[in-house]
């Protein structure tokens, strides 16, 4: 992953442990201290990115949010395995390259 906002709230997360959360300003706060409000809505659309690839839960009073609409003050965690799934279940498939014809 070379994204450093994905990797700042991939680790925070992981020593955090498992069913921890954390609010997207900590994640902020922890890559730019001084200018930490510049830096959230790159933390809230990074986070969004990892959720809709199954990587991330965000949760609003203790519930999963919608990730196509949803507002107001929001918390970050690791998915369980279901929400995971879930996740997976929505992207679109995987276009097959001309190449994989050849084998």
């Amino acid at each position: 992953m070379s994204d450093p906002i994905e990797s700042a709230i991939l680790d925070r997360l992981a020593q955090l442990g498992e069913g921890k959360s954390v609010e997207p300003a900590e994640i902020a706060k922890i890559l730019q201290a001084e200018q930490w409000q510049r830096m959230l809505p790159k933390v809230r659309a990074a986070a969004l990115g990892l959720m809709r690839q199954g990587k991330l839960t965000i949760t609003k009073k203790g519930k999963v949010v919608d990730p196509d609409a949803f507002r107001g003050v929001t918390r970050l965690r690791l998915p369980t395995a279901d929400e995971t799934a879930l996740a997976l279940s929505k992207l679109p498939p995987k276009a097959e390259s001309e190449d994989d014809d050849n084998f």
